[in-house]
């Protein structure tokens, strides 16, 4: 096992930052508290625009210049939606796709495909433009959170409680993939984003941003 070291840890402008994703020289994520999307400085944590989301954030990656959310309804079946958000304008609501069986959280994005992870169905999709399931990715494990890097795909994997976290890549098998773990993460560490040099997720419940490397 390796071991991870905190690079910047910065308090976050919004309460339960979730789901970092960078496009450009900025930092985006949203907050479960306040129901928008905060595009930030990375280095001082300053908020350059914000923008509120139709629904709850659960999932946010950068495609064609543009960002992916992952949003829910927050109604009582808790249906989730997938639409686009263009910088320096803001939500395109026509653009609103339901998410395969109406679930999902996590994004991330390679080679231009935009993979969605459903942790109750315990798998990830990779989707056309369209919303369509081109293929599935069966999960070994319960993940905290996923990104890319050189087109290897990382996650968080977790136990049953979200609470033993680790970092690890997932590969191998579409069928039957295979965890190989790097590092311990905190147990409040969700979701991942790769700035090309550092990983970064967000300490929810602490109402942190952090960045790190192993």
């Amino acid at each position: 096992m390796q071991e991870v070291k905190e690079q910047q840890k910065q308090p976050s402008p919004a309460g339960r930052p979730f789901a970092p994703a960078f496009l450009g020289t900025s930092l985006w994520f949203g907050s479960w508290d306040t129901g928008r999307i905060y595009e930030t400085d990375p280095k001082s944590g300053a908020v350059r625009n914000e923008f509120a989301a139709p629904g709850k954030p659960f999932g946010l990656a950068a495609l064609d210049g543009e960002l992916r959310v992952v949003t829910s309804n927050n109604g009582v079946e808790d249906d989730r939606y997938l639409y686009r958000l263009v910088p320096g304008t803001g939500f395109d609501l026509a653009s609103k796709i339901p998410c395969p069986d109406l679930t999902g959280s996590h994004l991330a994005v390679d080679g231009g495909e935009l993979y969605l992870a459903q942790l109750h169905n315990r798998r990830i999709l990779v989707l056309s433009s369209d919303g369509t399931t081109q293929r599935k990715i069966t999960l070994p494990s319960q993940i905290a959170g996923m990104g890319f890097r050189d087109g290897k795909l990382y996650v968080i994997a977790a136990d049953e409680d979200f609470e033993d976290l680790r970092f690890a890549t997932l590969s191998g098998d579409r069928e039957t993939p295979q965890l190989s773990e790097i590092a311990k993460l905190s147990s409040v560490a969700r979701c991942l984003a790769f700035d090309g040099q550092a990983w970064w997720t967000s300490y929810r419940e602490e109402n942190e941003i952090v960045s790190f490397t192993v």
